[in-house]
C-alpha cells in the first residue's frame, strides 16, 4: 500500500527540514526544531522517524544517494571536490563518511562509485596505480571533515586539494 500524498509531503518536509537544521546547528538539532521548520506536529516528525537516530539516518541515506548521483559523469578529482563543498554547505557528508550509521547500502553505493572513479583515473592515466579506493575514502573524509569543522574558505579548499590531488597523481617522485 502506498502512501497518502500528504504523508509523502509531510515526509519530504520533515526530511529537508532536518537537512537544514542538522547544516545549521550540528548534531545537537532538535526534533522540535525540524517540526518547526517543517510546519508539521512533532508527533508527526516521529510517526515517520521514531527516534532521531531513525531521523539522521534517513537523512544520511538521502546524502548519500546525491553523493552517488553527484559522481556520474565527473572525474575523481572533481567529484572530491564537490564532496568536500558540500560537506561544508550541509555537515550531512562528515557524519555520513565518519559515524557509524546503519546506511547499509547507500554507503557501499558511494564506495562502488568513487571505486569506479579511481579506476577511471588509473586508466587515464592520471592516478598512481597503487592508490587503493580504502586510501581515497580516507583522503576524502579527512578533507571533508576538517573543512566542515574548521570553516575553510573556498581557496584553502582548493588549495589543500590540489595538495592531495598532488600525491595521488601519476608523476615521477624524482623530478
Amino acid at each position: 500500500m502506498t502512501p497518502r500524498a500528504d504523508a509523502r509531503r509531510n515526509r519530504a518536509a520533515i526530511l529537508t527540514a532536518a537537512t537544514e537544521a542538522f547544516a545549521e546547528h550540528g548534531p545537537k538539532a532538535t526534533t522540535e526544531q525540524v517540526a518547526v521548520r517543517a510546519g508539521v506536529a512533532v508527533g508527526t516528525v516521529f510517526r515517520h522517524f521514531p527516534t532521531k537516530d531513525a531521523l539522521v539516518v534517513a537523512i544520511m541515506k538521502e546524502s548519500l544517494q546525491h553523493l552517488v548521483a553527484l559522481a556520474a559523469g565527473s572525474t575523481l578529482f572533481d567529484f572530491m571536490s564537490a564532496v568536500v563543498d558540500e560537506a561544508v554547505r550541509t555537515r550531512t557528508v562528515v557524519v555520513a563518511l565518519t559515524h557509524d550509521l546503519d546506511v547499509g547500502d547507500a554507503l557501499s553505493g558511494l564506495t562502488g562509485e568513487l571505486q569506479r572513479l579511481l579506476d577511471q583515473a588509473k586508466d587515464a592515466g592520471v592516478v598512481r596505480p597503487d592508490v587503493q579506493v580504502d586510501e581515497v575514502l580516507a583522503l576524502l573524509t579527512a578533507a571533508a571533515q576538517a573543512a566542515q569543522s574548521a570553516g575553510w574558505p573556498e581557496d584553502l579548499r582548493r588549495r589543500t586539494l590540489a595538495v592531495v590531488f598532488r600525491g595521488l597523481a601519476l608523476a615521477d617522485v624524482d623530478s
